[in-house]
């Protein structure tokens, strides 16, 4: 697109029907409305038979449609994404040497957990600019390997499994909360992957799924943790595994309310044709980005490679030459009014970059989100550039 001046883009005529692109909280499925909730044990214990079956019907709904292997353990934990993965890093890391993929925010701090918290002997971080991958070529499979799926704040995933070894020594931890029920998971090839409500079915926060491979349960049961454990943390009791998390018996009190709405995901995944449609879904939103991007003159991906970047945590930098040209605090400032004009139009709400990474936006791609709300949407990104280049230019 040639330069414009700013009073050649009017605002478009149409706006999506939902401006949420918050990468999480995630936008709730097509159709959500809180009569969704209205069956919620609210009030209940989590311990009573009703409460037991519901935690335990997201437990199989969720083994069900991401095909976990039979032989694997599923259970749910506290605190997110992050309390699974905490979780495992204290339980199961300095049992071996270990190999961290550090190449976006939380990737980096679970380099920075291993290396200056936990005190892992001979942990190897491999680090990454925003935008790549590091190479997997350089990762030693006979160590524990920790990595991200998909970068969350830097919308770079690993494309496939063909770089881990289906043969092994080494445990591989997959944090995949921004993939999971997005992308198909190479599970012959991970043995412990953890994900949160709050990403591709939008549920909400706090409560984190914990799945296990028989290889990580062997290592849980034989070699005691190398650390003390908090209770929240335990996995084992007496060498042996704790059944009962992996069956709905939760560490902790969960939210019945935030239950019921997990299991409203699952079902509306489970109607539209489970993970092959979910993926679909995410891929349709990556291409309606990707199409813009090709004609757009101003944004570009901040991955690179078409083949590891993500469907869902999308990331754009701004290559204007009017941007470029501008100081780092001042590019910041402009990305901000660019997000801030959105939001004030009430288009497109929560897509700033992530306070870590390069200036740019941000757009949730998953499943959740309509390709349609996606393709109102560009319009407004260009018409939201022209006047942020009129004031900053």
């Amino acid at each position: 697109m040639s330069a414009l001046s700013p009073d050649a883009i009017a605002k478009p005529g149409v706006r999506p029907a939902n401006p949420c692109f918050s990468s999480g909280p995630c936008a709730k499925r097509p159709g959500w409305s809180l009569d969704a909730l209205s069956g919620a044990l609210l009030g209940r214990s989590h311990r009573a038979p009703e409460g037991r079956a519901r935690l335990n019907e997201v437990i199989t709904r969720s083994r069900a449609i991401l095909g976990l292997p039979d032989d694997w353990k599923l259970g749910i934990v506290p605190a997110s994404d992050t309390g699974a993965v905490e979780m495992v890093l204290w339980s199961l890391v300095g049992e071996r040497s270990v190999d961290v993929l550090a190449f976006e925010s939380f990737s980096a701090t679970w380099a920075d957990d291993i290396i200056n918290q936990l005190h892992a002997p001979a942990a190897r971080v491999l680090k990454a600019d925003y935008g790549c991958l590091p190479d997997l070529g350089q990762v030693d499979w006979a160590h524990d390997v920790v990595l991200a799926w998909n970068g969350t704040t830097s919308g770079v995933r690993i494309p496939d499994g063909a770089a881990i070894p289906t043969e092994r020594d080494g445990l591989v931890i997959c944090d995949a909360t921004s993939a999971a029920f997005a992308m198909d998971l190479p599970w012959d090839r991970l043995d412990v992957v953890t994900w949160s409500w709050q990403k591709v079915l939008g549920g909400e926060a706090a409560h984190g799924m914990l799945a296990l491979s028989p290889r990580a349960v062997r290592r849980l049961e034989e070699a005691s943790a190398p650390r003390a454990l908090p209770k929240i943390f335990r996995l084992t009791a007496k060498g042996r595994l704790i059944e009962g998390i992996f069956k709905g018996d939760t560490i902790n009190t969960p939210s019945m309310l935030c239950v019921e709405d997990a299991l409203d995901g699952l079902r509306w995944a489970e109607a539209i044709g489970g993970l092959p449609a979910l993926v679909a879904r995410s891929q349709a939103n990556l291409a309606v980005v990707a199409d813009w991007v090709a004609r757009s003159g101003w944004a570009a991906f901040l991955a690179a490679n078409p083949a590891e970047r993500s469907s869902t945590a999308i990331c754009l930098t701004i290559v204007a030459p009017w941007f470029v040209a501008l100081d780092a605090a001042t590019q910041a400032k402009a990305a901000k009014r660019i997000v801030s004009l959105l939001e004030a139009e009430g288009v497109a709400l929560d897509i700033g970059s992530y306070r870590d990474a390069p200036p740019g936006l941000r757009l949730w791609g998953g499943a959740t989100v309509e390709a349609d709300d996606l393709r109102a949407l560009m319009p407004w990104l260009d018409w939201a550039e022209a006047e942020v280049r009129a004031e900053f230019a």
